[in-house]
């Protein structure tokens, strides 16, 4: 049995962390379990110390996840959000597919926690990309053998889109492996502004990525919401004022 390690990220998450965690070792008792908190200022690490080892880092998704794994012992690295919940097969199927030298990890089925058209399709297109373009995101438990999160020097320490960019470099490593095994995120953050709106803020955001924008004004766009109109647009790195 190959040792998995199962790292969650969290700050200010006091009223998901408790359930997270105990179903957690519910269902996978023999992973080493990891909660990584970034300066929560509520209940998070107190909850969250009830059932698994818990460590502080600087705020940020990619530098706790990199910290974790810096405590973690096992050879499979496992990241799971804490408002996701995993299906209890998702461990064989983790070891199954990694039993293939050629895989160097991958991800869960999206789904999520409600059943409206919006959120059937964004599911649908995320999953068919993790196939497509073998891109996965941190909604989908990505799991990573740790020989190559190691030769890859973890997550890029990016302020948002580090999970993309990690599937890309993963990708050319070798083999991604999208698992019947679901993983079912919430959608709070997509149902309240609005879901297709937020379909579309979320393709923006990609498209800004993918033009060079810095990902530190992506991040602050992100936060700022999903506006339909803006009088400024981020720039690319690299690029001034004229």
């Amino acid at each position: 049995m190959t040792q998995v390690s199962i790292i969650v990220p969290v700050l200010n998450e006091e009223a998901t962390i408790h359930s997270a965690v105990s179903r957690l070792c519910r269902d996978f008792p023999d992973c080493e379990l990891i909660v990584v908190d970034g300066g929560s200022t509520d209940a998070t690490v107190e909850l969250a110390a009830l059932h698994a080892t818990v460590i502080s880092s600087e705020r940020g998704r990619a530098k706790q996840m990199n910290e974790g794994a810096r405590h973690a012992s096992g050879d499979i690295l496992w990241f799971v959000h804490a408002d996701t919940v995993v299906d209890p097969c998702a461990l064989g199927q983790i070891r199954a597919a990694l039993a293939d030298p050629a895989v160097v990890g991958g991800g869960l089925t999206l789904r999520f926690d409600r059943r409206t058209p919006g959120l059937n399709y964004l599911a649908w297109t995320s999953n068919a990309r993790a196939r497509r373009l073998h891109h996965i995101f941190g909604d989908q438990a990505i799991f990573i053998r740790r020989t190559v999160f190691d030769a890859l020097g973890g997550f890029p320490d990016l302020a948002i889109m580090e999970d993309l960019e990690m599937s890309r470099r993963l990708h050319r490593r070798g083999r991604l492996s999208l698992l019947p095994a679901t993983s079912t995120a919430s959608s709070r953050r997509l149902v309240a502004p609005g879901t297709w709106r937020m379909i579309a803020f979320m393709q923006y955001l990609k498209l800004l990525y993918f033009a060079g924008v810095d990902p530190e004004a992506i991040r602050a766009r992100y936060t700022a919401g999903p506006r339909l109109f803006s009088n400024r647009t981020p720039r690319a790195a690299g690029t001034s004022r004229t």
